[in-house]
């Protein structure tokens, strides 16, 4: 039996990709507003397996913890009576090491955005007990036409902001581990179809030098580009993530290949 999946968010980069990879699955699901959500007088969550929450709130993004600004601590609260589980986005950044992090790692969050992202984490696993499932992405690759209005923006979201500029931003000496839009909608599907619950490091599981993935994003770039080189802050950028619980719970195929087929696809897309 298929699962009930409602997304929460419908404007953001990752729920509309969501919303396009599950409508070509033709899965079982819905989305609707953050407010929309909060604002029903009945028990909305009732009707779902899984709520997957992709709204956030700017002033939780900016700002110091604030109960009031924390999306998931709000849903949690409104389904904790029901069996929905809930899908939260976290963050890599929420740990202290920087290679091959395990999910059981200790944490140590260096900017307000990841303090925010742990403090949700623990505020949600007090109130849903095992009724959750944590996502602690690594750097998600793919391009929106229009970025400029995000206030978290990765990798990508810098390099079609400047290539629009005619720059390209390179440094050798720094790797990171990436998954692409396309493999995180999988990889999602995949946790939520085997009814998964706990947490998660969503990456690739490798590391992957940013000066390869910015020659398989700029592939399909027949204009001129400055290249511009920056001093190495190799200790501070590069990291990778253990990805072997989510490998042994979901088998799918999750290469570095699988990254540069998406890139390429993600580039032919954005420059033809």
């Amino acid at each position: 039996m298929k699962k009930k999946i409602l997304i929460i968010g419908q404007k953001g980069f990752i729920s509309r990709n969501l919303i396009e990879s599950f409508k070509k699955k033709k899965l079982n699901f819905s989305s609707l507003s953050f407010k929309n959500f909060i604002n029903k007088s009945y028990l909305y969550n009732e009707e779902f397996d899984y709520i997957i929450n992709c709204s956030s709130n700017k002033d939780y993004i900016k700002n110091r913890y604030q109960p009031q600004n924390d999306n998931d601590l709000l849903i949690a609260k409104k389904i904790k009576k029901s069996k929905t589980k809930l899908v939260m986005l976290s963050s890599r950044k929420v740990y202290k090491a920087k290679f091959n992090i395990k999910e059981s790692h200790k944490k140590n969050p260096s900017c307000g955005y990841s303090r925010n992202k742990l403090q949700s984490e623990i505020s949600i696993k007090k109130i849903l007990q095992n009724k959750f499932l944590i996502l602690r992405i690594s750097n998600i690759i793919g391009a929106e036409s229009n970025n400029k209005k995000k206030l978290h923006k990765t990798f990508s979201d810098i390099f079609f902001e400047t290539i629009k500029l005619g720059l390209i931003y390179k440094n050798g000496d720094i790797y990171k581990d990436f998954i692409s839009i396309k493999k995180f909608c999988e990889i999602t599907h995949a946790l939520i179809k085997k009814n998964s619950y706990g947490v998660f490091n969503v990456s690739i599981g490798k590391k992957i030098y940013t000066d390869k993935v910015i020659k398989w994003l700029n592939f399909y770039n027949n204009k001129k580009v400055k290249f511009i080189n920056m001093k190495s802050t190799f200790n501070n950028e590069s990291f990778t993530l253990n990805n072997d619980k989510l490998m042994k719970t979901i088998k799918i195929k999750n290469s570095i290949n699988d990254l540069r087929k998406d890139c390429l696809i993600i580039s032919k897309n954005f420059f033809t």
